[in-house]
């Protein structure tokens, strides 16, 4: 069978591939928090009809000669460029800007996400449209992190200063550091929680989970938790959220060449039955 039939079709396959990222982008162009990624294509092995040859002091040396058996996928690389901003004015939705990712529980599992379309839920705890629980670290009487991470809740356990009976939250904010800062009805404001920010050495390497999360895999690294605006993490812009990265131009010419791609490869296929038909016809 020629091998031109074979690469035709490898050609049609990694094309369609390139054609579902393409669409995928195009579908998300307005999903908060989305970031793109783009098809990488790599050849496949190559046969080899003629070994190189190295020289004599007769002749010169010669080229190996090797015919391609046709093209696959490398990699769907993630871009995680940043997204731009649209003001919103709700105190719980949260733009981080810069490097890292907000840190959220659902169920047993830990996932990472761009989007910060939180809320409060019915107990006080801060968490994602989907339901997933954000996750941050208490504060000592000096406001600084403790422990290992919690719940972001309206209601901590423990309070600096201590809340009087009967002072209730009236308003809260949240601080470029990503301190949640709730004023009370006594009219102290007190510091109930800071948000996590994790980070990897390889964020390329997360795993795309759906609702715009992500988890870590053999190759991200291990997760670094910090918190907004120190060793090198984001800092919070609250009331604002972080849109999608999808650059429609750059998606759009992407689709052409998916699309051409796809008609070239299906273009080899017609020629090479062709060629089989001339064969098959050489015995009438």
């Amino acid at each position: 069978m020629l091998r031109s039939l074979f690469a035709g079709i490898s050609g049609l396959r990694t094309n369609q591939t390139m054609l579902d990222v393409t669409g995928n982008n195009i579908a998300n162009a307005n999903t908060t928090g989305y970031k793109s990624s783009t098809t990488v294509f790599q050849d496949t092995l190559s046969q080899m009809m003629t070994g190189g040859t190295a020289a004599t002091a007769e002749r010169g040396g010669t080229n190996p000669v090797q015919v391609g058996l046709g093209v696959q996928i490398a990699s769907t690389s993630t871009n995680f460029g940043q997204g731009s901003a649209q003001m919103t004015g709700r105190n719980t939705d949260l733009m981080l800007q810069g490097d890292g990712f907000f840190v959220v529980q659902r169920g047993n599992e830990q996932l990472y996400t761009r989007a910060g379309a939180f809320t409060f839920d019915e107990s006080g705890v801060l968490v994602s449209s989907s339901g997933a629980r954000v996750q941050g670290y208490a504060l000592d009487a000096t406001g600084t992190p403790t422990g290992g991470l919690v719940d972001v809740s309206m209601t901590p356990a423990s309070l600096t200063p201590p809340l009087p009976a009967g002072a209730e939250l009236t308003s809260f904010t949240f601080g470029s550091d990503g301190t949640l800062r709730g004023v009370f009805s006594d009219g102290v404001q007190r510091d109930m929680a800071r948000l996590a920010i994790a980070d990897f050495n390889n964020p390329m390497g997360l795993e795309k989970v759906g609702e715009t999360s992500f988890r870590a895999s053999a190759n991200s690294g291990a997760v670094q938790l910090g918190v907004p605006g120190e060793n090198g993490n984001g800092s919070i812009i609250g009331g604002a959220l972080e849109m999608s990265n999808v650059e429609l131009a750059a998606e759009f010419t992407n689709l052409i060449l998916a699309q051409r791609g796809f008609q070239a490869s299906s273009r080899v296929i017609t020629t090479s039955d062709q060629v089989l038909e001339d064969l098959v016809n050489i015995k009438r």
